[in-house]
């Protein structure tokens, strides 16, 4: 069942506030997340203002061409494990395309409260996870107390305009099996989980949902994934890569 932030329920039941303790600086943050840019006086200040709502996974957050100025901070519903929202938008053809994935410590809905414009995807968690939603005034308030919080809105913009350039010259410059490589790379580097197994994405993605990301379709990815594994640079099980040789698989993805 699908359910969103907006009806109050999950699953026929109330969703209720967390009063969690204000996360604090010895908290790890995955690099280069918005509340892993803020110092700790701003973070503690961010976490202040709103308390957490736990959703489960295939939540609806944001609908694409909805109204609506809230922004979202991410943050995990457990200790082992991330937040994951996936970030899609559709084309007027029917297709869906991955636009990106974000994590604990991430934002979302910041473009559309800054350009004053509707929701440009759908956002959908994958995850059990922990969301704290500010009103667009507040946040920008926030933002205007906090000169290191508007420098963080600016690099993770900047950030994801890069991700979105490099999933177009890959398209253009490599092979699937390379495509994929890169972004596995990529996923690990941003988000990774060191296991006794290897590197955790740290999300979950499908074949089809893998290709969505690459430009690939469904068999192209699940060949790719085949010639990874015989390489001795990943296992995959469902949903679910490990990267076990991250130098090879770098080398491999033609990465300097």
């Amino acid at each position: 069942m699908e359910t969103s932030p907006n009806s109050g329920m999950i699953k026929g039941f109330l969703t209720v506030p967390h009063r969690l303790p204000i996360p604090q600086p010895s908290w790890e943050w995955p690099p280069s997340t918005f509340v892993a840019l803020l110092n700790d006086d701003t973070r503690r200040s961010l976490f202040s203002l709103a308390s957490a709502r736990e959703y489960p996974a295939d939540t609806t957050l944001l609908h694409q061409g909805a109204g609506g100025d809230l922004i979202y901070i991410l943050r995990s519903a457990h200790s082992e494990f991330s937040a994951c929202v996936k970030v899609t938008a559709r084309l007027s053809n029917g297709r869906e395309s991955l636009l990106g994935i974000r994590v604990s410590g991430d934002i979302i809905g910041e473009l559309a409260l800054l350009r004053g414009r509707d929701r440009m995807a759908t956002v959908t968690t994958c995850a059990r996870t922990l969301v704290h939603a500010l009103p667009g005034w507040e946040f920008l308030r926030f933002l205007d107390q906090h000169s290191d919080a508007w420098k963080a809105v600016g690099s993770i913009i900047g950030d994801r305009l890069e991700w979105a350039d490099h999933r177009r010259l890959d398209f253009a410059g490599y092979d699937v099996p390379v495509r994929l490589a890169r972004v596995v790379v990529d996923l690990a580097d941003r988000h990774g989980i060191e296991t006794p197994d290897g590197i955790d994405l740290g999300v979950r993605l499908s074949h089809v949902e893998l290709g969505r990301i690459i430009g690939s379709k469904e068999d192209a990815v699940g060949q790719a994934v085949r010639k990874l594994r015989n390489s001795g640079y990943i296992t995959s099980r469902y949903r679910n890569l490990v990267i076990t040789n991250l130098e090879s698989l770098r080398a491999f993805a033609e990465f300097a």
